[in-house]
């Protein structure tokens, strides 16, 4: 088993365990007496790895499998989202894969006797207690798994590349395929983009009423998911109306499609480009999330924006949206001495103009409006019906009524917590 005979498939970024597996693996028998030692921190950092991922079964198998999943290279990208490609680029992965399958086949059982290391047998069918990993969502993991269990069945690396091709085009690859959502840090080489872990289960129907929003938001979705022409998209209005929550939604719900959510904030504009740079030629689709963005009249980052969104000299890549949601419908504050023109500005209409220019940058402008006092109810009972809540109607709404009134008015947030509350504490009380 040579690692540097590998062509495409190198530099893993958890690839310690690898290299030191194969050194024992070729020097196991010469009695260096530090092989045991090594074979046993292999263990350890497996067992972690499991714990992370979540993984069970043949440790070692899952590892080498996410390895694959997760190597960003020339073959695993140009397969993600359309699958098999034509060229030479297959010879050379079906080379690598080969290696690959010499890994998945090792017999470790004399490994085990000379080392006198019964404890790896463990590994290769670990039981692990049911927890939730902190790496992949269940769905990915799980599928993970399966993916290391088909390879160790496979009978030829052909065989091999065919169903890993298969698990690119299906779930993409490295940290854009396996997550849905990010975070941009800010390095000292630059923007960092980072895989959010946990991100909320929440689908555009757990969101009730708002249908003329949620249709507004989804068609514009579904054409740049197809590769058609799409805006901009600003979701504004009131606070607590579920602008933020239908993001998320959106998220979830158009993964399967190649969509990937990057949150950033306003202090991260300098790094926009950077991270537009990092995406741009990926076989996804990206929106920019920027939450409840507003600016104060001294605050200047809008008009880097600007050209950021349109007007700047490069063209904005196809695969790369902007949604915004905000509780100011301008975006920018806003003083009635620009509209009247009692400051010292020669021009007061080139200050209005100025300020409203970044929100008409957005082609999609989407109004989540706070519910009336029926819808709000409406709300209520709909919430109460999803999470079993068996209070009698009346008391049910007149206890909502003093909930919203001590809590921040009438809003699908509002109506969200009383039942949060409720669950929490029961209704026997009531």
């Amino acid at each position: 088993m040579k690692q540097e005979d590998l062509i495409i498939y190198r530099d893993f970024e958890d690839g310690q365990i690898l290299s030191d597996m194969i050194r024992l693996t070729e020097h196991y028998r010469s009695g260096d007496n530090t092989a045991r030692p090594v074979f046993y921190e292999c263990m350890h950092k497996l067992l972690e790895m499991a714990a992370a991922y979540g993984f069970q079964g043949n440790l070692w198998h899952c590892y080498l499998t996410e390895l694959l999943v997760s190597n960003e290279n020339s073959y695993s990208m140009a397969c993600e989202i359309r699958g098999e490609v034509e060229g030479s680029i297959n010879q050379l992965a079906l080379h690598d894969i080969a290696i690959f399958k010499e890994y998945f086949d090792y017999d470790f059982t004399e490994m085990m006797d000379v080392l006198k290391a019964p404890e790896f047998g463990i590994i290769l069918d670990y039981q692990g207690t049911v927890h939730k990993n902190r790496i992949y969502s269940t769905r990915i993991k799980d599928r993970i798994c399966l993916l290391a269990r088909q390879f160790a069945e496979c009978g030829t690396a052909m065989e091999m590349k065919g169903i890993l091709t298969e698990f690119y085009r299906e779930y993409g690859v490295g940290k854009f395929g396996l997550h849905k959502a990010f975070r941009v840090v800010h390095t000292d080489q630059g923007a960092e983009i980072e895989p959010i872990r946990n991100i909320s289960h929440v689908q555009l129907d757990d969101l009730i009423g708002y249908e003329i929003p949620k249709k507004k938001l989804t068609d514009n979705t579904d054409a740049f998911v197809a590769g058609k022409k799409a805006n901009n998209c600003l979701l504004f209005g009131d606070a607590g109306t579920g602008k933020s929550t239908s993001i998320k939604a959106i998220a979830n719900e158009y993964y399967d499609k190649g969509l990937r959510i990057i949150e950033i904030y306003k202090h991260q504009f300098q790094d926009l480009n950077d991270v537009i740079a990092q995406v741009k030629n990926r076989n996804y689709k990206f929106i920019i999330y920027m939450d409840d963005l507003s600016f104060e009249e001294f605050e200047t980052e809008y008009k880097y924006l600007k050209a950021v969104i349109e007007g700047g000299l490069e063209k904005k890549p196809d695969n790369v949206l902007i949604y915004a949601t905000s509780n100011r419908r301008h975006l920018i504050r806003e003083n009635y001495e620009d509209k009247e023109g009692r400051r010292e500005d020669m021009h007061a209409s080139d200050t209005v103009q100025e300020k409203l220019s970044l929100v008409y940058r957005f082609g999609v402008t989407i109004f989540f409006c706070g519910p009336d006092k029926k819808q709000f109810q409406e709300i209520v009972r709909g919430l109460a019906a999803r999470y079993g809540i068996t209070m009698d109607e009346e008391t049910l709404l007149a206890e909502a009524g003093k909930w919203e009134l001590a809590h921040g008015g009438l809003s699908g947030r509002t109506a969200q917590q009383f039942i949060d509350y409720l669950r929490g504490v029961g209704t026997e009380a009531y």
